[in-house]
């Protein structure tokens, strides 16, 4: 088949965690470890590619898509990025779709792997996912600390309307299916859900945000809440950087169903900047 274009999608990004815990995003701190400025969070940008996808495809792939997101340059604030992509294949199992986010300064920065699987998603092993305190006092990051932890403590966070339109708000996205009481949850929240898992759990800054992947297990729904149960899958090293890999089961209501898969990835600890001579 020849290939369908999505529709294009430009939005001015926004450093959405400036004044965060993680000092990457500070303008200083991010030209010492050699970046332009501050670093829009990847969660962010993967929020501006999924808006072509659930243009196109709506509540079912937001139901039983999946998503795959490698960050490959930074975005900064106040860049327009421009969103463009296509569905690749279609079959009887399902379509098939790759996106791109580029930057004037910077040419791609992002790019995403979708599909929507004709069948219901499997869904995983909830004894895999066991729910456990958050620590009193979050210790430094370390190899050690991260490798000695049975299960991550779980966020819990209440998706109320307000929080919805503060999300929103954040990422710029105004589709009609995620506003208002019983909307739909925006995707790029359960990477923002990720990301507390790591942070949540441990004292860790600067770090970044390298790449997810994303199966949608069902539907999440403005004003449930949102628990997330995890553990560390692996630890690597790649250049002189620290990463650490997440695996995640975000649930929601008080059924606890399933709402979605995560494998996130991030490092945790740079190399140390260059000092000035």
């Amino acid at each position: 088949m020849s290939e369908e274009r999505l529709p294009e999608y430009r939005v001015t990004a926004r450093n959405t965690s400036a004044d965060s815990e993680n000092r990457i995003h500070d303008d200083a701190v991010a030209q010492r470890y050699g970046f332009r400025g501050g670093l829009v969070p990847g969660v962010t940008v993967y929020a501006y590619l999924t808006r072509p996808l659930v243009e196109t495809l709506g509540p079912a792939w937001l139901e039983r898509g999946t998503a795959s997101v490698r960050l490959l340059k930074p975005v900064l604030d106040g860049e327009e990025v421009t969103v463009t992509g296509a569905i690749t294949a279609r079959d009887a199992r399902g379509l098939t779709a790759a996106l791109a986010a580029s930057t004037a300064a910077s040419g791609e920065c992002a790019v995403l792997q979708a599909t929507l699987p004709a069948g219901s998603p499997t869904p995983v092993n909830p004894a895999l996912y066991r729910e456990a305190p958050l620590p009193a006092e979050r210790p430094e990051v370390s190899r050690a600390r991260l490798a000695s932890l049975e299960a991550l403590g779980t966020p819990v966070t209440l998706y109320d309307e307000a929080r919805a339109a503060e999300y929103l708000a954040r990422v710029g996205d105004a589709l009609a299916c995620y506003r208002d009481a019983g909307g739909w949850v925006h995707p790029a929240f359960f990477l923002d859900q990720a990301n507390h898992a790591l942070r949540d759990n441990v004292r860790v800054s600067p770090w970044i945000h390298t790449q997810s992947v994303v199966r949608h297990l069902g539907d999440a729904r403005v004003g449930e809440t949102l628990r997330t149960r995890g553990r560390v899958r692996s630890l690597f090293e790649k250049k002189g950087r620290e990463l650490v890999e997440l695996d995640l089961c975000i649930v929601a209501g008080e059924r606890s169903r399933q709402v979605a898969h995560v494998l996130h990835t991030a490092i945790y600890r740079l190399p140390a900047p260059a000092t000035s001579a």
